[in-house]
């Protein structure tokens, strides 16, 4: 059967689309096919007037006095047992109960009093008067017995602290929170062990000037 000269034009476009498929968009030949599209850019960047009014401080102002940012160094054992955290203005140590008490008690351990003896040593050379003791429970057992199991731990660490500063001029203010206040989470017996702690905060590097005397 004869062609038309119809027929002859779509072949031959046909033929040229198909072409251009294959060759590809010679636009994008050199595009990275795994670069998202607009992920790169030939550009340059803008070129910034220094001298633009909009880099200069208005006629008269000034700029603000400059801001001393509060940075926190958290420094904790392997095992989590005590973690220190410096700020510029405070010193806190951390300690879990199990390394004080033994379990559900406000007696010291043996191994409690080494550890506190360096607290102390801290506080001297940091010369800090004032002195905050807390403790903290997990989240077992009533909110009452809580409170009063931390606060009297609270107390047993001051009361061994005190002793080991030897001075009068420390003004200690002792608390006791329950379960308030956690650190991490209380759904596992890794979270609850950091959450049953007493924490020991001081001002640091100079004195506060507070008044001599203990409260509780």
């Amino acid at each position: 059967m004869a062609l038309t000269a119809r027929t002859t034009h779509t072949l031959t476009a046909l033929v040229v689309l198909a072409t251009l498929t294959l060759l590809g968009d010679p636009a994008h030949a050199d595009t990275d096919p795994s670069a998202p599209p607009g992920s790169v850019t030939t550009s340059p960047p803008p070129e910034v007037d220094a001298n633009s009014p909009g880099l200069k401080l208005a006629d008269g102002a000034t700029l603000a006095p400059a801001k001393v940012l509060d940075i926190k160094s958290v420094v904790e054992d392997l095992g989590g047992e005590e973690r220190r955290e410096d700020t510029n203005s405070d010193v806190t140590f951390a300690l879990q109960a199990e390394v004080l008490f033994p379990k559900d008690s406000s007696k010291l351990n043996p191994d409690a009093r080494s550890r506190i003896q360096a607290i102390a040593d801290e506080i001297k050379a940091q010369n800090a008067t004032t002195v905050r003791v807390f403790g903290f429970t997990d989240n077992l057992g009533s909110y009452a017995h809580g409170l009063t199991l931390s606060k009297k731990r609270a107390e047993a660490v001051h009361d061994q602290l005190a002793a080991a500063l030897g001075s009068t001029d420390i003004t200690f203010e002792v608390r006791g929170y329950s379960e308030d206040y956690p650190i991490a989470d209380n759904t596992s017996e890794q979270g609850r062990r950091k959450n049953r702690r007493v924490e020991v905060t001081f001002p640091r590097g100079a004195s506060s000037g507070a008044p001599s005397g203990t409260q509780s």
